[in-house]
C-alpha cells in the first residue's frame, strides 16, 4: 500500500475515533444531568405535571377558538389538531434539543461563556448541551397525543407517501425550530439583552406554526413563510396530506418542499451564528 494512501486512512480512523469520543464524552454529560434531575423525583414529577398542564392550555385556547366556528381559514377542529400536534412536537423536541441556547445572553453578560472556549469541543455543541430539562418531555407528550389523536379523527388515505410525508414533516419540523433557536442565539452576540426580540420570531414562530397559514397577514407571511419558513412545519404538509388547497396561488404539493425550507432554516442559522462567534470578543470586549 503506497504511503499517502496509508496516511489518508489513518487520518480518516483517526478523524471516526475522535468524532465518537466527542459523542461519548455528550453523552455522559447529558446522562448525569439527565440522572440529577430524576432524582429528586417529587420536583421531576411537578415539572413534567406543569408542563402538560401548560400545553393543555394552549391546545384548549386553540379548541375553544375552533369550537365557536365551523372552520378557520379553511380548517376544522379535527384538521387544525393535525398542525397543532406536528408543530407542537415538532417545536418540543427541539426545543428539548436547543433550548437552552437560550442561556447565551446570560454567559455572555457573565463572562462564562469564555470558559466554553477552552474547551476542546466546538461552541455551539457545548451550548446545546450546558443544560438538559426533561420537564420539556411533558411539551412533547402533548404534541404527541393531539397528533395522534389528529390522526385517527380525520379521513386519511393512508400509503406509504403519506406516512413519509408524516416524517419528513416531522423531522425538517424538528430542524427549522432548531434553526431557529440557533439563529437567536447567533444574534444575541449583537444584542446580548435583545431576548426578547428574537423570541418574537422563536416563540412566536411556534404559535404562528399551529394556525393555518391561509389567515395571516402579508406581513406575518413573508416573515413565517419565507425568512422562517415554520408554515412549513405542519400546515403545508398537512394541507399536502389531506387534499387541501395551500396559500393562494399555490401549488398543494408544498409541504414536499418542507426539506428545502429546512435547509433554507439551517443556512440563515449557520450565517447568523458563525458572524455572531466572529463578532465575539470576550467579556471585556
Amino acid at each position: 500500500m503506497a504511503e499517502p494512501e496509508r496516511n489518508r486512512r489513518l487520518s480518516h480512523w483517526q478523524a471516526l475515533v475522535d468524532t465518537r469520543g466527542r459523542f461519548r464524552a455528550y453523552r455522559a454529560v447529558l446522562a448525569s444531568r439527565g440522572r440529577s434531575q430524576a432524582s429528586h423525583r417529587a420536583s421531576f414529577r411537578m415539572d413534567l405535571v406543569g408542563a402538560v398542564l401548560v400545553g393543555t392550555i394552549e391546545f384548549t385556547e386553540l379548541w375553544v377558538l375552533y369550537s365557536a366556528t365551523d372552520q378557520i381559514g379553511g380548517f376544522t377542529l379535527a384538521q387544525i389538531m393535525l398542525v397543532f400536534g406536528l408543530s407542537d412536537l415538532a417545536f418540543s423536541l427541539a426545543d428539548l434539543a436547543a433550548g437552552h441556547c437560550d442561556n447565551l445572553p446570560v454567559y455572555v453578560r457573565a463572562g462564562t461563556l469564555d470558559v466554553f472556549f477552552l474547551r476542546p469541543q466546538p461552541l455551539l455543541a457545548q451550548l446545546m448541551t450546558s443544560d438538559l430539562s426533561l420537564r420539556r418531555i411533558g411539551r412533547c407528550l402533548v404534541g404527541a397525543t393531539a397528533l395522534t389523536v389528529g390522526l385517527v379523527i380525520n379521513d386519511i388515505d393512508w400509503s406509504v407517501g403519506t406516512v413519509g410525508l408524516l416524517l419528513l414533516a416531522l423531522v425538517c419540523g424538528f430542524v427549522i425550530f432548531t434553526a431557529q433557536f440557533v439563529t437567536a442565539a447567533g444574534l444575541q452576540f449583537f444584542l446580548v439583552n435583545g431576548a426578547e426580540m428574537t423570541n418574537a420570531f422563536v416563540y412566536g414562530g411556534r404559535y404562528a406554526a399551529t394556525q393555518p397559514a391561509s389567515v395571516w397577514p402579508r406581513g406575518l407571511l413573508v416573515v413565517f413563510a419565507g425568512v422562517f419558513p415554520v408554515a412549513f412545519a405542519a400546515y403545508l404538509p398537512v394541507s399536502t396530506l389531506l387534499g387541501m388547497p395551500g396559500l393562494a396561488g399555490l401549488p398543494t404539493w408544498l409541504g414536499w418542499c418542507a426539506p428545502v425550507a429546512a435547509l433554507w432554516a439551517v443556512v440563515v442559522a449557520g450565517l447568523c451564528w458563525r458572524w455572531g462567534l466572529r463578532h465575539y470578543r470576550g467579556a471585556g470586549g
